[in-house]
């Protein structure tokens, strides 16, 4: 296995990072109380109520695999690989029910298609820096 450069563990590290809040971020959100989403704004209690168990599984999905892939990567870790493409899969299913069944980008506005569409850039970037880890032999 060849040493991986130091800028790729400093990407894993954050990549690691970011899923973590991602992670955070979920475990807040599965925590609302009908009382808590009754507060929000009636354009994201909408959101909340027509959102269906699949698309949280997904969210679920994305984050947790997300933090394990990042996590493989600072590793060192080939599975890294299957995990982020099993994330990547999981914000699909998210944003196709947010954005396709919900309409979503109607309901949460500019600011949450544009963290969205970041989320899947970055899942990407980290499948395609996993393909590059594992081609350069600094994935085992």
């Amino acid at each position: 296995m060849s040493k991986s450069p130091l800028w790729f563990k400093v990407v894993a590290v954050v990549a690691l990072l970011w899923n973590l809040i991602g992670c955070l971020a979920f475990a807040s959100d599965i925590r609302l109380t009908p009382e808590d989403i009754a507060k929000l704004p009636d354009a994201q209690q909408a959101l909340y109520n027509s959102r269906p168990s699949w698309a949280v599984a997904g969210t679920a999905v994305a984050v947790i695999a997300g933090a394990l892939g990042s996590l493989a990567l600072l590793l060192g870790k080939k599975w890294a690989l299957p995990v982020l493409i099993a994330s990547l899969i999981g914000i699909v299913v998210q944003d196709c029910a947010m954005f396709i069944l919900a309409d979503g980008a109607a309901l949460a506005g500019t600011t949450a298609v544009v963290l969205q569409a970041l989320v899947l850039l970055i899942a990407i970037a980290l499948v395609l820096l996993s393909r590059k880890g594992i081609a350069r032999s600094w994935l085992k």
